[in-house]
């Protein structure tokens, strides 16, 4: 296994307050927010001494999240996702959505555990 493999890669927070948020997280952990533009809005990134610590995702934006509150949301970095998935649905999890890539991100799957907890599993794209 490598040295990352089950580690928590990414969070993002999921609200429909980001003006709210972003305040409030850079009044409270000292972060500044660099926007990207993403398919259907603009994802911000959460920056502490120059390095993206988090991402802040508007939920008004993102179609069947009508009901879901705001929450925090992770990914783990996993060596094989694939069989990470296949370990997942084996000990009774989900796969909320099939494995995708995002070109320099990673390979990502999000996928609900055995408990119904949902979060993303991730191979990391390699870095640099």
């Amino acid at each position: 296994m490598s040295q990352d493999h089950g580690k928590v890669w990414w969070t993002e927070l999921m609200t429909r307050d980001v003006p709210g948020a972003l305040a409030y997280y850079k009044a409270v952990c000292g972060w500044y927010f660099e926007p990207m533009s993403v398919e259907g809005g603009v994802y911000q990134v959460g920056m502490r001494a120059g390095q993206p610590v988090v991402g802040v995702m508007d939920l008004a934006s993102m179609p069947g999240m009508e009901n879901l509150p705001a929450h925090w949301f992770s990914y783990f970095a996993v060596d094989d996702l694939e069989r990470a998935v296949e370990q997942t649905l084996s000990l009774g999890g989900k796969v909320i959505r099939a494995p995708f890539r995002i070109e320099g991100v990673g390979l990502i799957a999000i996928i609900e555990d055995p408990t119904g907890a949902a979060m993303g599993l991730m191979t990391p794209a390699p870095m640099g």
